[in-house]
């Protein structure tokens, strides 16, 4: 037996006591090392996530390591530090068959359609685990960092375009750091100022507390009146989904993103 947190209804949470579990043939048994809490775990809790079905196990921000391998992937020995996907694809849709399985239409997301990684161990399928040399905090932050870089490779940003990014939490800053990183000049647009301080380490030449300043007209004088190439929404409330839309350049795209994943 293993202890793990439990979600029984929005705002009860227990640890309790469960089964050990049990590697599948493609799966490989994980020790859990550290978990990140993510805000659509957050949400889970308050009520606000219509997709999480009760009871679950939320989590899926992972540092783990390997304590009982598979034969069909010798790279991932025992002993080994990993972080993994945390999604499960059909491969039959539509998406799929377009090798789209992040967008699938079946998908599964750990500790929103079934159990996560707030627990002791954990079997995953091999396919999904990535090992690396990083600390277990960085392979924490792997997961929703990659998820920003995913909405700037959606944006195809380049090194001439001004990217605006409503958010800097977590999912914000992997886009910042993404679009900095390719040669674009970024804004970073937070009500937070210790986030926007956060955004400039990670590359955006300008911070833009939105509660401060009016956005539309410092676009304008950002832009000689054009507006941003690409605007990656990292928030996922209305009123930034609009201003994206109303805001961003004509005859150029404005990628929404919601906060952390796109099924949560």
């Amino acid at each position: 037996m293993m202890k793990a947190l439990v979600l029984y209804e929005p705002g009860h949470a227990s640890v309790e006591t469960i089964p050990d579990a049990a590697r599948a043939d493609e799966e490989v048994l994980l020790e859990v090392r550290m978990v990140g809490l993510c805000g659509s775990d957050l949400n889970s809790y308050r009520g606000k996530n219509p997709l999480v079905r009760f009871p679950r196990i939320p989590g899926h921000e992972v540092a783990a390591t390997i304590v009982e391998g598979n034969a069909a992937w010798p790279a991932l020995a025992v002993g080994t530090n990993v972080t993994l996907s945390p999604y499960r694809s059909c491969g039959k849709c539509a998406s799929c068959l377009r090798r789209r399985p992040n967008a699938c239409q079946f998908n599964e997301t750990l500790g929103v359609h079934r159990d996560g990684a707030l627990t002791e161990y954990i079997s995953i399928p091999a396919e999904n685990l990535y090992p690396a040399n990083l600390s277990l905090k960085e392979l924490c932050l792997v997961e929703p960092l990659t998820d920003g870089f995913h909405a700037f490779a959606r944006g195809r940003v380049t090194s001439g375009d001004t990217v605006a990014v409503f958010g800097c939490g977590s999912v914000g800053l992997g886009a910042i750091a993404a679009a900095s990183f390719r040669g674009a000049k970024v804004i970073g647009i937070d009500l937070d100022d210790a986030k926007l301080r956060i955004a400039e380490r990670a590359g955006a030449a300008q911070a833009i507390n939105s509660h401060d300043k009016p956005l539309h007209e410092r676009f304008l004088d950002m832009t000689g009146g054009r507006g941003p190439d690409v605007i990656v929404e990292a928030i996922g409330l209305p009123q930034t989904f609009r201003a994206a839309v109303e805001d961003v350049a004509f005859a150029r795209q404005s990628r929404l993103h919601r906060l952390c994943e796109r099924t949560d």
